[in-house]
């Protein structure tokens, strides 16, 4: 009993002297709050533009999604021999365009061939050769470049054409 007795004695001493912390801090506050005004900003006026019909009747339909549709070509409207299932394939098909690296360019011949790295192996291809895993046929190289025109499958069985670019792999790292 003496033991709960002075537990209680104890917790009054502490509590009574939390009662004088409590003065100092509500006098503390009256003395900030005496300079203290708040205001608050008014509103920006908004500002009421005026209404545009839409008169170029004869200009293309902005909103029109026939516009950003892809050119589609049938799936059997050509014979091209990127589409022959009984074509023997090149090495570089077997690679995603991602993962090739144009590494140089030779003339031999009048003929301008680009060299293009597939993992460690390097290759010897020309116009009209076959690269990527996107039918993709080279178009043209340049000294810096080489073009494919690649045909990709969409959802309508049909295909889409696309162009794409290998690039010289020294500028693509001093461009970065």
């Amino acid at each position: 009993m003496k033991g709960a007795f002075a537990l209680a004695m104890l917790c009054a001493a502490s509590l009574a002297g939390c009662a004088n912390d409590q003065e100092d801090i509500q006098k503390w506050m009256e003395e900030q709050a005496v300079g203290m005004h708040g205001a608050v900003k008014p509103l920006p006026e908004i500002k009421i533009f005026p209404v545009v019909d839409y008169i170029a009747t004869d200009a293309a339909e902005p909103f029109d999604t026939a516009r950003l549709e892809p050119v589609k070509l049938e799936k059997r409207h050509f014979d091209d021999p990127r589409l022959n299932p009984d074509r023997q394939r090149k090495p570089l098909e077997a690679f995603p365009l991602e993962t090739l690296k144009m590494v140089g360019v030779l003339a031999q011949d009048k003929e301008i061939h680009a060299l293009v790295q597939a993992g460690d192996v390097l290759y010897q291809v020309k116009t009209g050769d076959f690269v990527g895993q996107h039918h993709g046929r080279i178009i043209a190289i340049t000294e810096d470049r080489v073009e494919l025109q690649e045909l990709i499958e969409d959802l309508d069985e049909g295909w889409i054409e696309r162009i794409s670019t290998l690039r010289l792999q020294e500028r693509q790292e001093a461009g970065k």
